[in-house]
């Protein structure tokens, strides 16, 4: 049997390109290259489509030529570019490991979606309502899930700071990780805190603080239904999770340890997973989702974010969760891709 083409992007202009080149190296260990040709398109700094030999520290350079997707259903995949013209390469399916704006916001995915490629995670919907959080709050709250209180703040709008209940957490309300995040305790530190996120955003959300701790669930569709990893658990030594914010987080952060299992009643850890999928339903997410929630001290798991490609690399949740509950992440990108080509043919 032929292999099946698989186009792997990654890189983006979202400030999280970084992580998602370390989340590709991650998917090429452990893509069953038996099964699968992978096609790396990486995306640069600059916003170039590159088609190179893989995602290792050079990918921008040697033989990465200039490449694009075609919105034409017909070609199915790539232009490549070359002298005097160019090639079509077609594609069986494409893996869209981006994260942040213009990758788990819908915009890829609309891309796709005119391709008419398949592709891993969520769609344009599902997508672009995860990514916005006051949007993700309202939908889930509708569907009566326990969010946190919160206020949104437009473009320029002025905010009454003695109104604001602290402690807050002031966040761009659609950006990935922790980029531009703040926990404001006084309002004299609102204004700086707006004038961070809004580097990210225009939209900015005012969080009020859940007292609780921070743990996640990640969820894995599969035909028969939802599936979740271990629940984990944030341990925290001083301040807020600041995800991918350090200077190599591969050796670990500063100020956080993730405890997976979660060292939690048996009773909440039921009721996180329960909740993450019901979660995952209510938001239309497709695939994957990695959902992160706070667990009160009276036992109500409250909802947090939902991360519709969450990190694939060596130390992020997501694998890590998956793989205490006995999937390795071969298994799950395995599993990922059957279910996207299963979809695509009912």
């Amino acid at each position: 049997m032929s292999r099946l083409k698989v186009g792997v992007i990654f890189g983006g202009v979202s400030e999280e390109h970084p992580v998602s080149v370390k989340s590709a190296r991650e998917v090429a260990r452990n893509l069953d290259t038996e099964k699968y040709e992978p096609l790396w398109i990486g995306i640069t700094d600059d916003g170039d489509w590159k088609l190179c030999d893989g995602p290792a520290a050079d990918w921008e350079n040697g033989r990465a030529r200039p490449v694009t997707l075609s919105p034409d259903r017909s070609v199915h995949g790539l232009l490549v570019m070359g002298q005097g013209g160019y090639e079509t390469v077609r594609l069986d399916l494409v893996f869209p490991v981006l994260h942040g704006k213009l990758g788990e916001d819908g915009a890829i995915q609309g891309l796709l979606e005119l391709s008419g490629i398949p592709y891993v995670g969520c769609d344009i919907q599902g997508s672009a309502v995860c990514m916005d959080k006051s949007l993700a709050y309202t939908v889930a709250r509708n569907a009566g899930i326990a969010t946190p209180n919160f206020w949104v703040v437009a473009e320029n709008e002025k905010v009454d700071s003695d109104r604001i209940p602290y402690p807050v957490f002031v966040k761009p309300a659609r950006s990935g990780s922790s980029f531009g995040v703040s926990k404001v305790t006084d309002k004299d530190d609102l204004p700086s805190a707006l004038s961070a996120a809004r580097q990210y955003d225009s939209k900015v959300l005012i969080e009020e603080a859940v007292a609780g701790g921070e743990i996640g669930c990640a969820v894995l569709e599969e035909r028969f239904g939802l599936v979740t990893g271990e629940v984990d658990r944030v341990d925290l030594s001083h301040g807020f999770f600041r995800i991918h914010q350090e200077d190599s987080p591969e050796t670990g952060s500063e100020n956080s340890t993730f405890i997976v299992p979660a060292d939690i009643s048996d009773d909440s850890r039921r009721l996180a997973q329960q909740t993450a999928k019901t979660i995952y339903r209510v938001l239309g997410c497709k695939g994957l989702a990695r959902v992160d929630m706070f667990l009160t001290d009276d036992g109500q798991v409250v909802l947090n974010e939902v991360n519709t490609m969450p990190g694939m690399t060596s130390y992020s949740r997501y694998p890590r969760m998956m793989a205490a509950a006995g999937l390795s992440l071969s298994d799950v990108i395995d599993r990922l891709i059957s279910m996207t080509l299963h979809g695509k043919k009912r």
